[in-house]
């Protein structure tokens, strides 16, 4: 598409106009996501802990820890090789975070901005790429961790296989639980537009909040505390149902719902106010 314009001398010349449209913002946002070394390091490092952790947990495990009644019930080869999702979350959360709060933090939310008038396209295909690499990357990881971790576990009694009842689903939840911590960080980083105070919050809801949670009336605790991020994640990537947990398909649809509403918080935001 052309527009033509006159300069001084009168002759006209064709400029081209370009239009926004949600694969160009979605291609500009991966190219800025990429181009970031901390994009790698974080992500790198969300890895290792999930692959060093997990290994190292299973390789420590001793086959007479249970006692008479067998090894205790989190001492599943699947438990163990997750053992470090806990703390990947974290930095899956921080790197989102930093991929929302980061461009105002130095001021160059302005110039996206100015690129995308329209403004929403920008919040949506920040979180779709980092969701989705978050997602991709998590996954790796854990395949990797249990993948590891099982072959330090064959020859005990907890030892369990790829192809073993439940054990596919628990993989992929984990991989798909940080891909929506991630998806979080952005939308809190969008919201509360602060690295520190993003990371504050996500710290805060992920690690103390559940913590804080156990010490309410047990009749509140156990209506509050299932619902919370960490343990609607933990109830997706949980190989058995715990009565403290939800079911794997209500903790996902908690979690979602916990990324939606605070996506829309930031979106009505970033519609709204000055950035």
């Amino acid at each position: 598409m052309t527009t033509a314009t006159t300069d001084t001398a009168g002759r006209t010349s064709a400029r081209p106009t370009y239009k926004v449209t949600l694969l160009g913002v979605l291609r500009s946002e991966w190219s800025k996501f990429w181009s970031l070394r901390s994009s790698w390091i974080t992500l790198g490092l969300a890895q290792a802990m999930v692959i060093v952790i997990g290994t190292l947990a299973c390789a420590a495990y001793s086959p007479g820890s249970g006692g008479e009644n067998g090894p205790p019930i989190g001492d599943s080869a699947l438990g163990l090789a997750l053992t470090g999702v806990t703390l990947a979350a974290l930095a899956v959360g921080v790197l989102g975070v930093l991929v929302a709060a980061g461009e105002y933090s130095t001021g160059m939310i302005r110039s996206t901005l100015a690129a995308v008038p329209k403004r929403l396209p920008v919040l949506w295909s920040k979180a779709l790429v980092y969701g989705v690499v978050g997602t991709a990357a998590a996954t790796i990881a854990v395949l990797g961790a249990f993948q590891l971790g099982g072959l330090t576990l064959m020859d005990t009694d907890i030892a369990l296989g790829f192809g073993d009842d439940g054990v596919p689903r628990a993989l992929f939840g984990a991989g798909v639980y940080l891909g929506l911590v991630g998806m979080w960080g952005v939308a809190l980083g969008a919201l509360v537009r602060s690295t520190a105070g993003g990371i504050a919050v996500l710290a805060g809801l992920l690690l103390i909040v559940p913590g804080l949670a156990s010490l309410l009336p047990d009749s509140l605790a156990d209506n509050i505390t299932p619902y919370l991020p960490s343990n609607a994640g933990s109830a997706m990537y949980a190989l058995e149902q715990s009565s403290d947990l939800l079911s794997p398909g209500a903790g996902l649809v908690a979690l979602v719902g916990c990324v939606a509403v605070t996506l829309a918080g930031a979106a009505y935001r970033l519609a709204r106010t000055d950035a």
